[in-house]
């Protein structure tokens, strides 16, 4: 990284140079390394990103292969049963070939999900750790080093883990923040509100603080997560939601505010006149539907029907900008029976999204489906999973059609092999490949204009 990041992330922190103290006792420097693995969503990208910054702040040195580290850590997702099988896989490798003193611990949700069965499971483990604890992550290392070889940190209720001692930064132009934590939603399905915890929200002074030092240190773009973002309720009861983005796109340096994932209760007309208003709130919503049929919805326990959801995509269309739609669909869920899952098509074409994350049902521990039994074979899950992903494509294909010739401002974040070919995303949210003789663009804003489109990306030239 740049020295004015380095820089950043300790002024950010407000962290002095820590003591050389060290929490592995009989480690040199040269072992004092660790390997982190990340699986799941974009809240697990950001809480591996507290991670490594908490260890590197420690002295540590991260690695890219666990053979090479003395410290080995996987951050886990267990929202679907094929992530956390993936989970143990990685364990079990370790096995026959874990090195000598070598430690190894399961952060996130599978740990908080599994608690200290997973000891039992693997018992080559020595650390099991949910997200709300991380900040205790040193002492509960220096626990495994005393001799302990069944530590855990499991707490998944507390507001300590908005306030993270130091983060490292893995993008250097957009900037991941936590503003809520945990869901109340409780749909059948899901196990979040077990793995996460009730939800909680930080206070927005806090928040908008660690935007001005982001921004302050070259940060444009600003990402709220939670897993129900939009239900937020500053906890000092100064703002709302909507408020809260307008705020933080007042902040000089931020050029973009996205913010992921909205519930469908909560997203109420404010949201789409703050979008419209402002023109650093980027033109996105990400509004999971689940299922374009009210009786699964209902199965489901979200919270709204087909006709609500549709509310809401109207509030949306109808705003000034042109805002992209994306939704999460899951298909194959206990009792949906073929009626159900045509009307999950026909909301596709009535929406007509921009991108949707598709995924066939999977019950999970702790939660309410488990009780009505995986009904639905898992080969017509697979079939159904397929034909809604061609739909989606081919709206896909037209809705970016609709695009070419029109000229878009990206953020520059990628550079292609091939000369004079760059890559950046929309205020929209669409990738982006384009053409452009300079030099330096990384981290710039540019105008492309479209002369291409696919299912999936846009392609242009830079123009001015």
């Amino acid at each position: 990284m740049s020295e004015r990041f380095d820089i950043g992330l300790e002024q950010l922190t407000g962290v002095v140079a820590l003591s050389a103290e060290r929490v592995f006792r009989g480690a040199t420097d040269s072992q004092r390394t660790f390997f982190l693995e990340t699986f799941g969503c974009q809240m697990n990208d950001h809480d591996s990103e507290k991670v490594a910054g908490l260890l590197i702040s420690r002295g540590y040195q991260q690695v890219k292969s666990p053979n090479a580290a003395s410290l080995v850590l996987y951050n886990t997702c267990s929202i679907r049963e094929k992530a956390a099988q993936k989970v143990f896989s990685r364990l079990g490798e370790f096995r026959t070939r874990q090195g000598e003193g070598q430690i190894i611990g399961v952060l996130g949700c599978v740990a908080q999900q599994e608690g200290e069965e997973i000891f039992e499971r693997a018992p080559w483990v020595s650390l099991v750790c949910g997200s709300a604890s991380y900040r205790k992550l040193p002492e509960l290392l220096a626990q495994v080093e005393a001799g302990n070889r069944r530590v855990t940190g499991l707490n998944n209720d507390t507001t300590e883990t908005f306030e993270t001692e130091m983060t490292r930064r893995d993008d250097p132009w957009r900037a991941y923040l936590t503003i809520i934590e945990g869901c109340d939603k409780a749909c059948s399905y899901c196990v979040v509100p077990f793995t996460r915890g009730p939800e909680r929200s930080r206070a927005s002074d806090s928040i908008l603080q660690e935007v001005r030092q982001l921004a302050e240190f070259g940060y444009s773009e600003v990402q709220l997560l939670g897993q129900t973002v939009n239900s937020y309720a500053d906890p000092l009861k100064k703002v709302r939601f909507s408020e809260l983005l307008v705020n933080i796109a007042a902040v000089p340096g931020v050029r973009r505010v996205r913010f992921m994932t909205s519930h469908p209760r909560d997203f109420t007309k404010d949201i789409v006149d703050a979008i419209d208003a402002t023109p650093e709130l980027c033109e996105h919503v990400h509004l999971p539907v689940q299922s374009g049929s009210t009786k699964v919805l209902r199965a489901m326990l979200r919270t709204y029907s087909r006709d609500e959801y549709l509310e809401r995509i109207a509030l949306i269309r109808a705003a000034r900008r042109p805002i992209s739609i994306t939704s999460d669909i899951i298909v194959g869920f206990p009792g949906e029976t073929d009626a159900d899952f045509e009307e999950t098509l026909g909301l596709l074409r009535e929406v007509e999204y921009d991108g949707v994350y598709a995924f066939k049902y999977s019950p999970r521990p702790n939660t309410a489906s488990l009780a009505m039994g995986d009904t639905i074979p898992d080969e017509e899950k697979s079939r159904r999973l397929a034909a809604l992903q061609e739909l989606q494509r081919e709206i896909q294909t037209v809705r970016n059609a609709r695009l070419v010739g029109q000229e878009q401002e990206l953020l520059v974040n990628g550079k292609s092999k091939r000369e004079n070919q760059w890559l950046g995303q929309t205020s929209s949210h669409k990738v982006t490949n384009f053409t452009s003789p300079e030099k330096d663009l990384l981290g710039h804003y540019v105008k492309v204009r479209i002369t291409s489109a696919g299912p999936n990306s846009l392609a242009g030239e830079q123009v001015g």
